[in-house]
């Protein structure tokens, strides 16, 4: 028990410490994390824009297909980014496996998805909201795209918060193609996971604290976005 209590204080000592490699963990992690965001944010919120407002043969097929991806497994995921980028496969040419750039593709693949079906439903409920006076206005479907998004962004940014969480939480697809290398393309779930494993509890603690503010941080933040928003609509309503 006495081990377990020095345990948390040398965690507890590495998070104010500012540690070193605690710090560089952390780093490459929201990197990671981020730019995979980003990616599947620029590709996710307009693509699911699209797929609310236009109609086509298979339509149906298509968001099943996209709502179903949302439960890819990781480590399959991984596995598929693996043999794409090894040294046998069609991009291994790049030199990417075992690099911080495997692992964001790995998890732009993963997050697209949850982006891209979320904002389906968000753009689509907005749709059936204003569609006539878009109509009234000139404004085509597939025009009618950037208002829509713009209006939910409250719901959108939820949205996209969602996936950093689904992200930065993530183990399995990036530990497959990032190999978990130290100060090369170790992160926190990966470190998480090797430090236990090792018996070196205060860094592995350490990691799950900020880990876990990472994730009170993104909650809080979906939270107060959602507030804004709530008030937001009150506002116009009123006016």
């Amino acid at each position: 028990m006495q081990s377990l209590a020095d345990a948390f204080r040398a965690a507890f000592g590495l998070v104010v410490g500012l540690d070193p490699d605690l710090l560089a963990i952390v780093g490459l992690s929201l990197w990671v994390s981020g730019t995979s965001l980003v990616l599947a944010s620029l590709i996710g919120l307009p693509a699911g824009a699209a797929l609310a407002l236009t109609r086509f043969p298979g339509r149906r097929l298509v968001i099943v297909l996209v709502n179903a991806l949302m439960g890819l497994p990781p480590v399959v995921v991984g596995l598929l980014v693996y043999l794409v980028l090894s040294r046998a496969g069609p991009l291994g040419g790049l030199g990417w496996l075992f690099t911080p750039k495997a692992m964001i593709v790995a998890q732009w693949l993963l997050i697209t998805p949850i982006v891209m079906a979320l904002s389906r439903q968000v753009v689509e409920d907005l749709w059936a909201e204003y569609a006539e006076q878009l109509a009234s206005l000139g404004a085509s479907p597939l025009r009618a795209i950037p208002t829509l998004l713009w209006d939910g962004r409250y719901s959108l940014f939820t949205t996209v918060l969602a996936g950093f969480g689904r992200a930065v939480g993530e183990v399995g697809a990036v530990i497959v193609v990032g190999g978990n290398i130290a100060h090369a393309t170790r992160v926190m779930t990966t470190a998480i996971a090797l430090e236990t494993s090792k018996g070196d509890l205060p860094l592995a603690l350490g990691l799950g604290f900020v880990l876990l503010g990472v994730a009170v941080a993104v909650n809080a933040a979906a939270a107060l976005v959602r507030e804004i928003g709530a008030r937001q609509e009150g506002q116009s309503w009123r006016s």
